[in-house]
């Protein structure tokens, strides 16, 4: 559906809860000047915001984090708790804490998050405008909500089947033999989809593995502590220089394209300050495309969820130079489904799996050590 056609619709009716009064009128404004939307409510704190999300249904709700009464933290626990459906998207600080908190709020639900500008003339200006709407449209266009899916296996089951696939991994043939890199792409929903990626991969997983997820500087240090507290894997945010070794996550630095460079029979990383392409930075094509000079002899690529169409040409350029398999998230499980229907649309795809699966696929093609 084009957004000509969107246009022609009811509009979307949104919460807007914030403390601030020139948060609010700055979001009314964004909001009402699009005719997609509607501002339906305001509230100036989580209490106020909960009598109202228990009696009302609202197409998208925008919501503050430091708030009186109860915050925005405290909202989306008892949301949970109450079992009250909402499509939420965060407003976020670029602090050190902000960035904390707004991972926590995408655990408890929230689907994305805008990062609040600096001053007065960037919160007013188009580029923020912008990209406020096409994260609200995101977060309202999307099929999921602030209530996680049942999980269908418990913890300690799932830490077995971790166990048991590194064994039959170790006593069969690696699919493709030589040396293999693993290079995930994410946006809108990728946190929470990271989650259920990355700590089901083995310490011995015979790869390292790139990431890029679309976040502001500052979130993706804090993304990369949380990832790390829960994996058997390494975490980290990739540094300018570091050498990619197997069993190692790196994940871009917000605000720079991560590159891969040789440097003898070394991978290492390097960063790049082109401006944004596909509108985001750091962009995944650049990290797709930068490992067609590599020395590895595979390159396993995954496509999460998100919005827009980031990695979708750098594999398709990828392709014309390295042996690749690709790996996308189905519709069902993805936040939301616009980077892996990209992909699949190109007929590059060898496997289209649930998120629950994926760690699976992974360490299926690339081995164990």
């Amino acid at each position: 559906m084009t957004i000509s056609q969107e246009r022609g619709k009811i509009k979307k009716k949104i919460l807007i809860i914030d403390d601030s009064a020139l948060m609010r009128r700055v979001s009314c404004d964004i909001i009402n000047s699009d005719d997609r939307f509607q501002v339906a409510d305001q509230a100036v704190d989580g209490q106020e915001a909960y009598e109202l999300l228990k009696k009302n249904r609202y197409d998208g709700v925008i919501l503050d984090v430091n708030m009186p009464k109860m915050d925005g933290i405290q909202l989306l626990r008892l949301l949970q708790k109450d079992k009250i459906r909402a499509k939420i998207m965060m407003a976020s600080t670029d602090t050190r804490e902000g960035a904390s908190v707004t991972l926590e709020a995408l655990e408890l639900g929230a689907i994305d998050f805008i990062e609040k500008p600096a001053n007065i003339l960037q919160l007013k200006g188009d580029t923020f405008r912008k990209r406020f709407l096409e994260i609200l449209y995101a977060v309202t266009t999307s099929h999921q909500t602030n209530i996680p899916r049942e999980s269908v296996i418990p913890k300690a089951k799932q830490e077995e089947n971790d166990k048991k696939l590194v064994d039959i991994v170790r006593k069969s043939k690696p699919i493709t033999a030589g040396q293999k890199v693993v290079a995930i792409a994410c946006s809108t929903g990728g946190p929470k989809a990271l989650q259920s990626v990355i700590p089901k991969l083995p310490a011995e997983l015979a790869a390292p593995v790139l990431i890029v997820q679309h976040m502001p500087q500052g979130f993706t240090q804090s993304l990369s502590e949380r990832l790390n507290s829960m994996s058997k894997v390494s975490v980290k945010e990739a540094a300018e220089g570091d050498v990619l070794e197997n069993g190692k996550v790196y994940i871009a630095r917000g605000g720079q394209h991560m590159n891969v460079v040789s440097k003898g029979a070394n991978a290492v990383i390097h960063y790049t300050d082109e401006p944004p392409r596909e509108g985001v930075k750091p962009c995944a094509n650049y990290m797709y495309e930068s490992l067609k000079n590599c020395n590895y002899s595979q390159v396993v690529c995954v496509v999460l969820t998100g919005m827009g169409a980031d990695g979708t040409k750098g594999i398709v350029n990828l392709e014309t130079a390295k042996k690749i398999h690709v790996i996308a998230q189905d519709e069902a499980s993805s936040t939301v489904y616009g980077m892996p229907k990209s992909i699949a649309a190109t007929g590059l795809v060898n496997q289209v799996v649930s998120l629950d699966d994926v760690a699976q696929e992974i360490v299926m093609n690339v081995g164990v050590k």
